[in-house]
């Protein structure tokens, strides 16, 4: 069953020069999750935060912190993101050999296991461990960088992974990422999705504006 609308915002666009206190800001703004996107320069280009950058940030927000792994190899790196402070860790099928292993390591450590599937990705990657995850997400932009616009093909594969979850007749969340404003929001919550990573259209216009920025992305 499809959950409340829960907002993520990504740290990816918040100010760096001042991460505890976008933090602060986007929790005070009523934020449901914090996203971190770890980026490696290998799997993905650009490369941002490690397990330090984690650590230093857990204690400027009791929210739960999805951090999402783009990253290779991944299962190496896992208990440090753990230990710095992750609720949530979500990593990609291409990521290792054994993409099942992974999942088993992150719940090993009392941890929450995602999924994320890249715009060219199949449903059929989750299909296999969908009794194991927690959360599925889908990037609706190709991973590296922060801005690019909506994919609109992914609303066909949200639709067809809210189906597949409803199936399971589990909780898991089903979340999108990438190019994430007012308008899409609402496709992609019509579509099936109950959680929404968005960077710039909440970190737009300083910390006067979270709350609003926040509250649109809700519909």
């Amino acid at each position: 069953m499809q959950q409340r609308t829960r907002i993520a915002p990504s740290i990816l666009s918040a100010d760096f020069a001042a991460l505890g206190r976008e933090v602060e800001a986007i929790t005070a703004a009523g934020a449901d999750v914090v996203h971190v996107d770890v980026m490696d320069g290998h799997f993905v280009p650009n490369i941002t935060v490690g397990p330090m950058v984690v650590k230093a940030l857990r204690k400027h927000t009791s929210l739960p912190f999805d951090v999402h792994l783009m990253i290779s190899p991944v299962d190496p790196y896992i208990p440090a993101y753990v230990e710095a402070g992750a609720d949530i860790v979500s990593l990609h099928p291409e990521a290792g050999a054994h993409p099942h292993r992974s999942i088993q390591l992150i719940k090993s450590l009392g941890k929450k296991a995602g999924m994320v599937l890249n715009p060219a990705t199949s449903v059929a990657a989750v299909e296999t461990v969908i009794g194991d995850i927690d959360l599925v997400l889908v990037m609706s932009v190709n991973p590296g960088f922060g801005g690019q616009s909506f994919i609109e093909s992914q609303l066909t594969k949200i639709a067809a992974l809210r189906r597949m979850i409803d199936a399971t007749g589990r909780t898991i969340d089903l979340e999108v990422d990438g190019g994430i404003n007012p308008d899409t929001a609402k496709k992609a919550v019509a579509a099936g999705a109950d959680m929404l990573v968005a960077g710039t259209a909440v970190f737009s216009g300083g910390p006067q504006r979270y709350a609003a920025n926040i509250k649109a992305l809700r519909g």
